[in-house]
């Protein structure tokens, strides 16, 4: 068997579909326990760490995968919060100059039960926050971006970045709305 390094981006989606779930109460403890987790372990770079995504939002279908907002300050090494996620079994999925991505819970043979996505910005990088309160505030804001990932599902199951990129309109406008209200 291929280990997931070794895998294309259309043979990884083949393995990982987009799957979306009805709401399930561990998706929020989960969140805590990772919260946890990852506090103790990223100490010296004081993060704030917040559940986001659709499983954050009680009433509505979701990928069953747990999304993490980790915000470190923009002095943090990023070479030591690389190494640290690396160690302590994440893969990195992405890597830019103010950003990184790590995934928890993929093995080559399927999705563990729990499976995370820990998103590590600068401190204040935090619009995902403001559209998850923004949905958890609003619940039509909430059944309407629900409805919209159902009808993607069909086109997009087996291709994250075309489904996330079909989302974009959808979570700007949000995002737009909820900075006119402060």
């Amino acid at each position: 068997m291929k280990a997931l390094r070794e895998m294309s981006l259309e043979e990884l989606w083949q393995l990982f579909p987009i799957e979306l779930s009805a709401p399930r109460p561990e998706w929020k403890l989960w969140a805590a326990e990772e919260i946890s987790h990852l506090t103790a372990l990223l100490a010296r770079f004081n993060p704030v760490i917040n559940h986001i995504g659709s499983t954050a939002i009680p009433t509505i279908r979701a990928k069953p995968i747990v999304d993490l907002l980790v915000e470190v300050p923009r002095t943090a090494n990023r070479e030591q919060l690389h190494a640290l996620m690396l160690g302590s079994g994440y893969l990195c999925m992405n890597s830019t100059p103010t950003r990184m991505s790590f995934n928890k819970g993929y093995t080559p043979s399927g999705y563990a039960e729990r499976v995370f996505h820990i998103h590590i910005h600068p401190t204040g990088d935090n619009d995902e926050v403001r559209f998850r309160d923004y949905l958890l505030s609003h619940p039509e804001a909430a059944a309407d971006y629900e409805a919209l990932k159902q009808s993607l599902l069909p086109r997009f199951r087996n291709n994250r970045d075309a489904y996330t990129d079909a989302k974009a309109d959808f979570v700007h406008r949000i995002l737009r709305i909820s900075k006119q209200e402060v």
